[in-house]
């Protein structure tokens, strides 16, 4: 990964964030959509980890920084607008808080359709 290269315009818009998709570089699997600064995506690009922003805690993280459940990020890719990213990724562990691989493991009916990976309750004590 270059170092906070950008040779394509990003639009921010007002907020300041642009959602990126995490996708499974090997199995093409969604994992996660999070919000990313350009703090986040110049310390993304720095480190080779995924760093998003979070709206709710109102600041940057690294993903995996407590949980040790990183992202190590192999491409990003922007979309046709500039207002969205795909971060094509190697996931450690599970992407999703709740303790599995995928943030989307469920349907809209509310089936379970993938097994846990992970303990949240042994892995954010």
């Amino acid at each position: 990964m270059e170092e906070d290269r950008l040779d394509v315009e990003l639009d921010f818009g007002e907020d300041e964030l642009i959602p990126a998709i995490a996708q499974d570089i090997e199995t093409g699997d969604v994992l996660m959509l999070a919000y990313v600064s350009p703090k986040a995506l110049a310390a993304t690009q720095s480190t080779g980890l995924a760093h998003y922003y979070s709206r709710s805690r109102d600041e940057l993280w690294q993903k995996g920084g407590s949980s040790g459940h990183v992202q190590e990020v192999k491409e990003i890719r922007v979309d046709c607008d500039g207002d969205a990213l795909l971060y094509r990724i190697n996931q450690e562990g599970g992407a999703c808080h709740t303790g599995y691989r995928s943030c989307f493991y469920r349907t809209i009916e509310g089936e379970t359709v993938s097994e846990k990976v992970f303990d949240p309750d042994e892995v954010y004590e």
